[in-house]
C-alpha cells in the first residue's frame, strides 16, 4: 500500500449510494476501504465486502483508524457518526441529510481544536454544483424564479439539500418556491426556472444514475485531507 493512500470507512456501505461508493473507492488507486459500516452483520453481508465488517462505529473507528470517515447513512444516525469520527480525529465525508447548522458550528470547532478537517456535501454531482452557480448568477437578472426538484420515491427529506441551497445561493429579494417530486424510476434531478419579460430561461441538471456522483465523492475523499476546519458543500474543493 502507498504510504500516500487515503484509508476510508465507508458507513452505510448497504445502501444504493454506499455500495457505488464501495465500488469507486475500490477501483481508485490512491484510495482504499479501511472498512465498512452495517446495521446487522450476517453471513450473506461479509461475503458482500472484501473489506472488514462492523456494525459498531466506535469499534470500527478504533480498530481501523481510518483517515476518513464517509457517512451515507440516514438522518437518524449521521449526527452520532460525524461525531464520534471527530472525537477520534478522522475526517467526515458527509453524504447523509438530517444535520442543522448548530451541528456543523459544532463539527467545525471539534475539526479545528483536532486540526482536521471535514466537509458535508448536500450533493456529490459537479453538474449539480455548476447549476447553481449558474442559477446565482441568473438571479440578478431575472424577475422571478421557481424550482422544480425531483428525486426517487425512497428519498426522506424533502425539499431536497441542493433545492434549499440553490434558493439560498440565488440570494433574491423575493421568495423562491420549491416544488418537490418523488417518483419511483427518477434519481436525482433539478430545474430552476427564471421569468423575465417575455422569456423564460430554464437551467436544469439530471444524474441518471449514482455514478455520476463518484468523481465528486472521489474528490472530496481526497481534498479533505488538505483542509483544517469543516466546510458546507463540495464547491469549496473546486473554487
Amino acid at each position: 500500500m502507498s504510504q500516500n493512500t487515503v484509508r476510508i470507512a465507508v458507513a452505510g456501505a448497504k445502501g444504493r449510494m454506499g455500495r457505488e461508493a464501495v465500488r469507486a473507492i475500490t477501483a481508485t488507486p490512491d484510495l482504499t476501504l479501511a472498512g465498512v459500516l452495517v446495521r446487522h452483520v450476517d453471513d450473506e453481508v461479509l461475503q458482500d465486502f472484501a473489506t472488514s465488517v462492523y456494525d459498531d462505529a466506535v469499534r470500527l473507528l478504533e480498530t481501523e483508524q481510518p483517515d476518513v470517515w464517509l457517512d451515507l447513512t440516514t438522518p437518524a444516525t449521521v449526527v452520532n457518526h460525524v461525531n464520534l469520527a471527530l472525537e477520534h480525529g478522522v475526517r467526515p465525508v458527509v453524504g447523509a441529510t438530517g444535520y442543522g447548522e448548530e451541528d456543523l458550528a459544532r463539527w467545525d470547532e471539534l475539526a479545528q481544536t483536532r486540526g482536521i478537517g471535514g466537509i458535508a456535501c448536500p450533493n456529490f454531482a459537479v453538474g449539480a454544483l455548476l447549476m447553481m452557480r449558474f442559477a446565482k448568477e441568473a438571479a440578478k437578472w431575472m424577475q422571478k424564479a421557481e424550482i422544480i426538484e425531483l428525486h426517487h420515491d425512497q428519498k426522506k427529506d424533502k425539499p431536497s439539500g441542493t433545492a434549499l441551497r440553490t434558493a439560498l445561493a440565488m440570494e433574491t429579494d423575493y421568495e423562491v418556491p420549491i416544488h418537490s417530486v418523488r417518483l419511483p424510476g427518477l434519481v436525482a434531478h433539478q430545474e430552476v426556472i427564471f421569468g423575465g419579460t417575455g422569456e423564460i430561461l430554464t437551467i436544469r441538471h439530471d444524474s441518471l444514475n449514482r455514478e455520476s456522483f463518484m468523481p465528486g465523492l472521489i474528490l472530496a475523499c481526497r481534498g479533505v485531507m488538505q483542509l483544517r476546519q469543516m466546510v458546507y458543500g463540495l464547491e469549496n474543493l473546486l473554487w
